[in-house]
């Protein structure tokens, strides 16, 4: 089965391609090559210019915030499990904690003279070539355990950032049941009476060679189906799809 999530508001949206980043930095820096870190490297840049551009540190712990409200509120829930409540509220203010007492994020790798000039050369086209820094090549030509060890110290600067909104996250998705529906004629949708969700996740067999695109408001969430023709262009499916939907909503 394939997953695809379709956020329903741009807070979650930024936060889906926040974590996209992070997953593409953990697994070029878990590799041993140097073009892999190299694209660490890059991917490392492009957590520095996200958190830049906008309060991300601000919209994660107000997220984290309501969710503790939210959760807080279930405390005289008699369904609700008080030691597993009680557990993620910890978690939620520790997280939180770690995240508020840091100032701004990465500022040591911003005050880094080598990181900023190399971080220059990502908007020329093969400005990591050893012409243009040979102090770069010569970093990859270090050992993968030298070049692993930088990697994970520059990227620790980022982990409190992390943490919080892998939380948040894991509290998103575990919010919302999975049910069984059928697209037919490759469309579904459902009509809704003024409830809005926060993320629809849907899950599809990849022997259909299909893919969603999706959308949502608080009247109707709309599901079709399409595929790529001989030159990747999106086409409908007139076909009936059996899929899994999950709409996740907190607070």
């Amino acid at each position: 089965m394939i997953l695809y999530e379709y956020p329903c508001n741009e807070r979650v949206r930024t936060f889906l391609r926040v974590e996209s980043i992070f997953k593409r930095l953990f697994y070029f820096t878990e590799g041993e090559d140097s073009y892999l870190h190299q694209a660490a490297m890059a991917t490392l840049f492009d957590l520095l210019e996200v958190t830049e551009r906008s309060d991300l540190r601000g919209m994660i712990l107000q997220d984290l915030e309501r969710q503790r409200v939210t959760l807080a509120a279930l405390r005289e829930h008699p369904e609700v499990s008080a030691t597993m409540l009680e557990k993620m509220l910890d978690e939620i203010n520790q997280t939180s904690g770690a995240l508020a007492t840091v100032g701004r994020i990465a500022h040591e790798l911003r005050s880094n003279d080598w990181l900023s000039s190399l971080r220059g050369r990502l908007v020329v086209p093969g400005g990591y070539s050893p012409v243009d820094m040979p102090s770069f090549y010569g970093w990859q030509m270090q050992s993968v355990t030298k070049r692993h060890a930088d990697l994970v110290g520059w990227t620790a600067y980022f982990m409190p950032l992390f943490n919080a909104l892998n939380l948040i996250l894991r509290i998103l998705r575990g919010a919302g049941d999975v049910t069984d529906e059928v697209a037919t004629e490759g469309s579904f949708q459902e009509m809704l009476s003024g409830k809005s969700f926060q993320l629809l996740r849907v899950w599809v067999d990849s022997k259909h060679e299909v893919f969603p695109e999706m959308s949502a408001n608080k009247y109707v969430i709309l599901v079709r189906f399409a595929r790529q023709d001989m030159e990747h262009r999106p086409m409908t499916v007139k076909a009936t799809i059996p899929f899994q939907i999950a709409r996740c909503n907190v607070g």
